[in-house]
């Protein structure tokens, strides 16, 4: 597989992130094991994870980590991985209250150690924001972390661009670590941030994505296949003429995108999923996107991926700015 320098860092991914919010909810451990096998074994060395996820079933609390852990442990392959997590998610019971304080963010990591199985996190990132609570406290806090030894770098999801910017000048002005990477919800697909179900996720924008392009900081997008949208049209699963379009992407936007990806795919002789994802790696910043699958197939599919690259034009005419 390729490989992208995760900007700031001595940490170099595969170009494609395996994403684990399946693992332990509409995937056992079994599965998830198979999943992280061929994932390693076709070269991929970061998995995606958080302490929240699959914390919406009953039974054991932060179990995509813990599977993650047990895989690791079981394949004695810690070292040749690229460990991380995200924290500092608000409690599901009351999104409104946030969990930013140092207090918080400690226990956190020191939970997610734990699961882990690792003395260090190597990269840890922060799930939510609280536009309340000063950047500058926060970054203080992931420094002292860093200090500690258990996380190496860190980086933000669902900040503004504002925010990570107040965070960076705090950084740079201080001589300390910065956000390394930063992780929004982003895809070829357009979005109406109106309709998004949790109003405390960040969309990639025009703004944010000049930060990205003038900084060269690097992106690590979830979402990034926007849930299958453009596969499961391609099938005749999805359609724009009734509810299976999720509200956020059901645009005139995504009608255009959708048959200029079909064009695109057809003339490059490659399946509609990879145009999708190529499109995500070929960005004028390193972008490492979260792929989400569910089966050994799907999982192949996207990895297919990883040798495709689009041209500018063909950004451009995806991108509907021709």
């Amino acid at each position: 597989m390729e490989k992208v320098k995760i900007s700031g860092t001595d940490l170099t991914s595969s170009s494609l992130a395996l994403g684990g919010v399946p693992f332990g909810s509409s995937l056992d451990e079994k599965m998830s094991f198979e999943l992280m096998d061929a994932y390693a074994a076709n070269g991929g060395n970061m998995i995606d994870t958080a302490e929240v996820y699959a914390n919406w079933l009953p039974g054991e609390r932060s179990i995509s980590e813990s599977i993650i852990g047990k895989w690791m442990k079981s394949r004695g392959n810690r070292n040749s991985l690229i460990v991380t997590t995200k924290g500092a998610h608000p409690r599901l019971t009351s999104m409104q209250v946030s969990r930013l304080s140092r207090e918080d963010i400690l226990e956190d990591v020191n939970g997610s150690l734990g699961r882990l199985q690792v003395d260090a996190i190597d990269l840890y990132w922060l799930h939510r924001d609280d536009a309340n609570r000063d950047a500058g406290e926060i970054i203080e806090t992931l420094n002292d972390v860093v200090k500690e030894g258990k996380i190496r770098y860190f980086g933000c999801s669902n900040w503004t661009k504002e925010r990570i910017e107040e965070a960076q000048l705090y950084a740079a002005s201080h001589g300390l670590q910065a956000f390394c990477a930063n992780q929004p919800m982003w895809s070829l697909a357009s979005i109406d941030s109106s309709k998004l179900e949790d109003p405390t996720l960040v969309i990639m924008d025009e703004e944010m994505f000049r930060l990205h392009t003038e900084t060269g900081m690097t992106a690590i997008p979830y979402s990034s296949q926007a849930q299958g949208l453009f596969t499961k049209l391609h099938e005749g699963r999805f359609s724009f003429s009734n509810d299976s379009v999720a509200p956020m992407y059901r645009m005139e936007a995504n009608r255009e995108k959708f048959e200029r990806i079909r064009m695109l795919a057809a003339e490059k002789g490659v399946p509609v999923s990879q145009v999708v994802l190529g499109y995500m790696q070929s960005q004028p910043f390193p972008t490492i996107p979260i792929i989400g699958c569910h089966s050994l197939v799907q999982l192949e599919d996207c990895m297919k991926a990883d040798k495709v690259r689009l041209t500018d034009a063909d950004i451009v005419y995806l991108s509907l700015r021709d």
